[in-house]
């Protein structure tokens, strides 16, 4: 399976837990900037869309989440 590279607005879900951010692996958030290679910006929000943290994060700790099938 070829991984796919992270863009501006990706849903992400966490690959490994950042507790000194109280994040935990499988939290999702949304590429808000590109700070520089392979580093991010992600918003995590709760259901009611409320920002609880932000911060830089590097590619290899995040996971594109897809909501439609992949095209073959």
């Amino acid at each position: 399976m070829k991984e796919e590279k992270v863009k501006l607005l990706d849903v992400i879900a966490l690959t490994e837990d950042l507790s000194n951010h109280k994040l935990t692996r499988g939290q999702v958030g949304t590429v808000v900037e590109i700070l520089a290679p392979n580093v991010f910006e992600v918003e995590f929000s709760d259901n009611e869309g409320k920002t609880f943290a932000e911060l830089a994060v590097k590619e290899s700790q995040l996971l594109v989440l897809h909501y439609e099938p992949a095209l073959a």
